[in-house]
């Protein structure tokens, strides 16, 4: 049958298509001239009915019959449309050709159908772009391997086989230790290859089932079908030994890694994804702090879950305490080593609990630093210290800032909101940062410090001597004050070390115009040797504990002196 002029028929095969009738009453189908341009290998007999041509179909023989559904419109003169996509196959070996089928179907008397016209072409360089697509949505890129959501519901499939069968499996995280080492030594470029192959190294030392993807940046996660307690460890000494034992080769040279593990039985410890990779996640972490290099599985631990209720419950009493407005001030006293005039206030931080119970700072700022809690903490601590000075002109005012705070910028937004609403109050305030905090970077925390410095404020480093910052980096940050630990004071008079200690500092300070304050200052006989080695003020149990007393409404406080 011919179905198209001689030169329709030649463009079609051009075009790698054919087109073809299909009488259904007789399943005989009749194809253009070229039809086997489109089909090589294929006979035409296989081509000659519906049923032969629907034995070449993958994946599913009957898709044909099923696209041609009731429809009112296959019983007008154009017919009911239809396309779909599949692939046919000669033989077992040969390779699949994909086509896409579009066409109209026609109904007969009793609107079944009876007859279809339509239109095949090639598409396997369009099936080979959507499989490359899929492939790319599910694998990562880098490694090969599952990406993070397709392992993640791997695993779901897989804990939910094994609660279904009473079966065991496992979900192990796989961390490359030291990772930003490599990134810094090397660049990013050989840390992308270290990942890819320490994807290879673990997936040559997988079982048959088991399943591998990359779960971040550097950690991959896996799940071990049928696996035992027993399994897990002979399991990961083998990824760890096949990890750490040869260097990875790249383009810069020979990279020793290694890499520690965290595992999670199921259904036994974890019963859905969120247990499985948090516990996992958790016992990777701990295995790292522990040792580099090491396994660690996940045990119930009476302790550690007793210690995230009382964070549940300290968070909640936190964010309460600041939506309640029960943070509240406590001001210690500073003075002059020599007058004991007081000089400022440095403003603690208290949480009324309502029942007349108060905690105090070191009840309070660690967990709310744990908690990730700090940054509303300090948030409210600087709005009540620019309240109190906007309402006492007379009043110096010192604050301490969390590490986290220096790099806020909703603490800067907030702190130039309320200097440009209450003038003159940034030359009254004077911002305490740690020791710590300043040699973590200097050039950030110079920036810091000079922005504070543009609202007139002074610069304050407290316990300074318990960490190893030069006094080259304090001149180079402009630092007004330094407030030696109290660790170094409390014990002057009974130790020689501490004396030296302290006496030095306070010396060389002084030699470069900044002042000093003495923390902790217990007894008379150390707060006169302070004052005769030069420091400039004291505070401490001597002079006066924090109290939520303002002190300054009865006893007018000295101005700091301009040179801090």
């Amino acid at each position: 049958m011919t179905l198209a002029p001689p030169q329709a028929s030649t463009l079609l095969a051009l075009l790698g298509q054919a087109a073809f009738v299909w009488d259904i009453a007789t399943d005989a189908m009749a194809w253009t001239d070229h039809a086997a341009a489109v089909f090589p290998d294929i006979p035409a007999q296989a081509l000659a009915s519906g049923a032969e041509f629907s034995q070449l179909i993958e994946p599913t023989r009957s898709i044909r019959i099923e696209a041609l559904s009731p429809s009112p419109l296959a019983r007008g003169v154009d017919g009911a449309p239809y396309r779909i996509e599949y692939g046919v196959r000669a033989q077992t070996s040969a390779p699949v050709l994909w086509i896409e089928e579009s066409g109209v179907w026609f109904a007969g008397p009793d609107g079944r159908p009876a007859r279809v016209q339509g239109i095949v072409r090639l598409n396997n360089e369009r099936h080979a772009r959507d499989q490359q697509l899929m492939k790319l949505s599910r694998h990562d890129p880098l490694t090969g391997e599952l990406n993070r959501t397709h392992l993640i519901a791997q695993l779901a499939e897989t804990i939910e086989e094994v609660t279904r069968f009473r079966s065991t499996c496992a979900f192990m995280l796989i961390g490359i230790d030291h990772l930003a080492r490599i990134n810094d030594a090397f660049g990013f470029d050989v840390a992308d290859a270290v990942i890819a192959e320490v994807g290879k190294r673990i997936r040559a030392r997988l079982r048959a089932g088991d399943v591998l993807g990359r779960f971040s940046g550097n950690k991959f996660g896996l799940v071990l079908k049928n696996c035992t307690v027993d399994d897990m460890n002979v399991a990961a000494e083998r990824f760890l030994a096949g990890i750490r034992n040869e260097v990875v080769p790249t383009k810069s040279g020979p990279v020793s890694v290694t890499a520690s593990i965290g595992a999670v039985g199921i259904p036994r410890h974890a019963r859905n994804t969120d247990e499985a990779i948090n516990r996992a996640h958790e016992t990777l972490d701990t295995a790292k702090r522990r040792r580099a290099g090491s396994f660690l599985l996940w045990r119930p631990n009476v302790e550690r879950d007793a210690q995230r209720r009382v964070n549940i419950r300290v968070t909640d009493e936190i964010v309460t305490a600041l939506n309640e407005r029960r943070i509240v001030m406590a001001f210690e006293p500073v003075v002059d080593a020599r007058s004991r005039d007081a000089a400022f206030y440095e403003c603690l931080v208290r949480m009324d609990q309502g029942d007349g119970q108060v905690l105090l700072a070191p009840d309070i700022v660690p967990v709310a630093e744990r908690l990730g809690l700090i940054r509303l903490v300090d948030h409210r601590v600087l709005e009540l210290v620019v309240a109190e000075l906007a309402a006492s002109p007379d009043v110096h005012l010192s604050l301490n800032i969390s590490p986290d705070t220096t790099m806020d910028p909703e603490w800067w937004s907030t702190i130039e909101s309320l200097m440009r609403a209450s003038p003159g109050v940034g030359e009254r305030l004077v911002v305490e940062i740690t020791e710590t905090v300043a040699i973590q970077d200097i050039d950030d925390i110079r920036g810091f410090v000079t922005r504070l410095k543009n609202f007139g404020s002074r610069i304050a480093i407290d316990d300074f001597g318990a960490g190893y910052t030069s006094f080259r980096n304090l001149r180079k940050l402009g630092v007004d004050i330094v407030k030696i630990d109290g660790a170094f004071v409390q014990n002057m008079v009974r130790s020689a070390d501490d004396r030296a200690f302290v006496q030095t500092l306070i010396d060389l300070a002084r030699r470069l115009n900044i002042k000093t304050v003495a923390e902790w200052v217990q007894d008379d006989e150390s707060a006169a040797m302070l004052r005769d080695w030069g420091c400039d003020y004291i505070q401490g149990r001597l002079i006066g504990l924090a109290s939520s007393e303002r002190p300054w409404n009865t006893a007018a406080p000295s101005v700091l002196p301009a040179a801090c």
